[in-house]
């Protein structure tokens, strides 16, 4: 009988990978090794970028820094143009409230030593009409003093540039007689045939004249209210913004007012003794118009570095036709004196308290404002940046400390 047959044992393993496991393992082996003689695996400091990322190329550190600078510049610009181009158009009110400013930094200590025996509003009565009765005592003056030399002034000009042509005809200058005649000939007849514009110009001048007084009683309506209720005014003011700014605004306002105070008073006390010395020179050299010279150099002080030279190269010309070319000398010399004591100690013992800027940023302000708003802008220029400048320091310890916190 045959053999039963026994079942042979299964000699395949339940736990080996099938045919199409072993090719998926297979390929992905290929795959890795296709990988790793990538360039990554040539040079391990490559580092591949991540799938659907974008090469950036690095900008420099200085270039970054600049065109940050550069956009800011030019926004602070546009809102310094906008801001000029908007005191441009409204002008007058501009000038108004300035005005009305400078009368309240002038007249506040006094208003308020008076309204400790009296109740405020007769204190600003009494200040503000006082002070228009002085301004009008002082031009009644100037101008009786005027009225009074006008008959000595003609014949003392008339004099004056005869011995002006004779100095000019002889050494060094040696003129020809018949130039002077030709130019003088000329101006008569320049005046004869612009007669109707002259006259079109003195109706402007009138019309000036106008927009002159309306807004010097536009200050003085912004002026009383100012005094009487200034601080209730700002607070109201400051409780209309948002909470969180309400604390920087009160500092810069503080800061903004101070510093304009102490400008005014300072710019007050150096543009009074100015006049005070010119007048004294001129009236001991016997130049004419002696008092309205010295009020001219008072309020051409009020426009730092340029006005006070301005001022006294009127007197040197007033001089130079009433006195003679030694008296006008000296009045030059009295230019150069008169700018020395200004500048290097009127300003800084007066103002270096109220406004610490360097002369070069003042002239740079004095030209930047005339170029910007004629005379008005040379006289509210220096204020303006002082006042901005100010408020710039006053505000950066709050930003440091800020900073340092977060």
């Amino acid at each position: 009988m045959p053999e039963p047959s026994h079942p042979q044992p299964d000699t395949t393993d339940p736990g080996a990978p099938s045919e199409g496991r072993r090719h998926r393992i297979r390929t992905a082996s290929r795959r890795a090794l296709r990988g790793m003689t990538g360039p990554a695996a040539r040079n391990p400091d490559v580092r591949q970028a991540p799938p659907g990322s974008r090469h950036t190329a690095r900008v420099n550190p200085t270039l970054q820094t600049a065109a940050a600078y550069a956009w800011r510049i030019l926004v602070v610009g546009a809102v310094v143009y906008a801001v000029f181009s908007a005191l441009g158009r409204f002008h007058e009110v501009a000038a108004a409230i300035f005005l009305g400013l400078v009368a309240t930094a002038v007249l506040r200590p006094i208003t308020d030593l008076l309204a400790r025996p009296m109740p405020r509003a007769l204190a600003v009565t009494v200040a503000l009409l006082g002070s228009i009765v002085l301004v009008l005592g002082v031009l009644t003056l100037v101008g009786e003093a005027v009225a009074g030399e006008r008959a000595g002034l003609e014949r003392e000009f008339s004099d004056g540039l005869g011995r002006i042509e004779q100095w000019l005809e002889g050494p060094p200058f040696r003129l020809n007689p018949r130039t002077l005649e030709d130019l003088r000939s000329r101006i008569g007849e320049y005046l004869s045939s612009h007669r109707s514009a002259l006259i079109s110009t003195a109706v402007s001048g009138v019309g000036r004249l106008v927009e002159v007084v309306t807004v010097f009683v536009l200050a003085l309506f912004c002026s009383v209210f100012f005094l009487h209720s200034g601080d209730r005014q700002w607070d109201w003011f400051c409780d209309q913004l948002p909470r969180a700014a309400r604390a920087r605004v009160a500092t810069a306002g503080r800061a903004a007012w101070r510093t304009f105070t102490g400008y005014t008073h300072g710019i007050i006390l150096v543009a009074g003794t100015n006049a005070v010395l010119v007048g004294l020179a001129l009236f001991a050299l016997g130049v004419p118009l002696a008092l309205p010279l010295a009020l001219l150099e008072f309020f051409a002080a009020f426009v730092p570095l340029i006005g006070s030279p301005i001022a006294l190269a009127v007197a040197a010309v007033v001089a130079l036709a009433a006195k003679g070319p030694i008296v006008a000398a000296v009045v030059l010399v009295l230019i150069v004196v008169i700018g020395q004591i200004e500048g290097h100690l009127l300003h800084p013992l007066v103002m270096s308290w109220a406004v610490r800027l360097h002369p070069v940023v003042v002239a740079l302000s004095v030209i930047g404002g005339a170029i910007a708003a004629g005379v008005l802008g040379a006289v509210v220029a220096v204020p303006l940046v002082s006042v901005l400048w100010s408020v710039r320091q006053a505000l950066r310890p709050a930003d440091e400390s800020t900073s340092a916190k977060r």
